[in-house]
């Protein structure tokens, strides 16, 4: 398709509560429930710092689909200094443990019930203390904080049986939720509202159920939960007005993609696939090589940037389109250069070094229009590179965070966003 013909599409389709430009600038004066853009500005995030479910994680880092040990009680203190950070911006951040300590201790107790096991399968069945009774009858004598244990280790307690004291020993298994300081992979938030994830990976299965009952806490009930075959992580998603991008490669798979379209839970009118070949842990997500700042401002790893057609890092998209007041989604573009694309929207790009992608450079949080939280310690020459287009940078001390594979942006997930108005100051 030429692409005056795929602009006049892109241009022609509008969402019922509001128009936008081809390059996705909201120019209606309506509040959205829910972010429209990743450049409007931050309100609302859900977030989690990290307790003792970390510890088993990075005592086997690779194990803990992380990169390097790093210190659990360190880490926790960098992200409750970043969550200051955010606050200090005016942006209400929720804790998971937060809405885990504000919930019904009913509500604690039922999801505990499934979660605390007696491994009872050594022949211990006469035993009280392998009895379901008995187990249930713990879980209701527990305190919140214990309750709360329970949900983040997940433990289960393997029984046998013993001749002395009181004829039962235990040995005490985990299977925590080290990962889930990663608070935007579980979820997506669309315009249309939350849609659970399917993970690509066995040790994150879990988390998304714990997301789902902090969503229903919060009385924000999720709209749609990616099944089957599809697969569908967070860091895939970013939203860009009337266009959203994702990734499809590692994390993602044309098949949740499919059924977020399928059920037109997106809210965008045009969905623009990324498809990468990579498949490199360092650049699991979208979000770790490419970042929107403000409507005509992204960034993007210089590899992928200057990338041939031959190169694994060459990067093209799948668009497609709906027209105004229809639901379905057509193919409007097929393997089209991603850079090429970018271009014709209008986006201007930072380029981000191998040395600073190596360092989550590329995972900032877009707070505001050209407001950025970033990884501190990066270069001269990108801190530069941000100065040059009015981008104001927050230096943000993530060191041991980041060697769990991610950084700012991962560890976000953004409910609310002010509806951005093209009169809205860069400054």
């Amino acid at each position: 398709m030429k692409p005056s013909k795929f602009l006049a599409i892109i241009i022609s389709v509008a969402l019922s509560a509001s128009v936008l430009n081809s390059c996705g600038e909201r120019v209606s004066t309506a509040e959205a429930p829910y972010p429209m853009a990743e450049w409007s500005e931050a309100t609302e995030i859900l977030m989690h710092t990290p307790g003792e479910e970390l510890f088993n994680g990075v005592i086997n880092p690779l194990a803990g689909l992380f990169e390097y040990y790093f210190d659990v009680d360190s880490a926790a203190s960098e992200h409750r200094n970043y969550i200051a950070m955010l606050e200090a911006n005016g942006i209400k951040v929720h804790t998971v443990t937060e809405i885990l300590q504000q919930a019904p201790i009913e509500k604690l107790q039922e999801y505990v019930r499934d979660v605390l096991k007696y491994d009872v399968s050594q022949g211990v069945e006469d035993n009280i203390a392998a009895s379901d009774t008995y187990r249930l009858q713990i879980i209701a004598q527990m305190s919140k904080n214990d309750l709360i244990r329970c949900i983040l280790l997940h433990p289960v307690v393997k029984l046998t049986a013993t001749d002395i004291n009181t004829g039962v020993h235990a040995q005490y298994m985990q299977s925590p939720l080290y990962n889930l300081y990663f608070t935007r992979d579980q979820s997506i938030t669309t315009p249309c509202g939350h849609i659970i994830s399917n993970m690509n990976s066995s040790q994150r299965a879990e988390e998304t159920r714990l997301l789902t009952f902090c969503y229903e806490q919060l009385g924000h009930s999720p709209i749609l939960a990616i099944t089957g075959d599809g697969r569908l992580e967070g860091g895939d998603y970013i939203p860009a007005g009337k266009q959203a991008f994702i990734g499809c490669g590692m994390r993602t798979n044309i098949e949740g993609i499919r059924q977020i379209m399928d059920a037109d839970a997106f809210g965008h009118d045009t969905i623009v696939v990324v498809k990468d070949r990579k498949w490199w842990q360092m650049q699991m997500h979208l979000d770790t090589y490419f970042n929107i700042i403000d409507k005509d401002l992204c960034s993007l790893v210089e590899s992928r940037l200057n990338a041939k057609p031959i190169d694994k890092e060459w990067l093209t998209v799948e668009v497609y389109a709906r027209a105004e007041n229809e639901t379905q989604y057509t193919m409007v573009r097929h393997d089209y250069p991603f850079v090429d694309y970018l271009h014709e929207c209008g986006y201007q790009i930072i380029p981000i070094n191998k040395e600073d992608e190596l360092h989550y450079a590329n995972n900032y949080l877009t707070i505001a229009p050209r407001h950025i939280l970033a990884v501190a310690n990066q270069s001269e020459e990108l801190a530069k590179d941000f100065a040059r287009h009015g981008v104001k940078v927050e230096w943000v001390p993530l060191e041991n965070l980041i060697k769990g594979y991610g950084a700012a942006h991962c560890m976000t997930q953004v409910m609310k966003r002010k509806v951005y108005h093209p009169g809205n100051t860069h400054k």
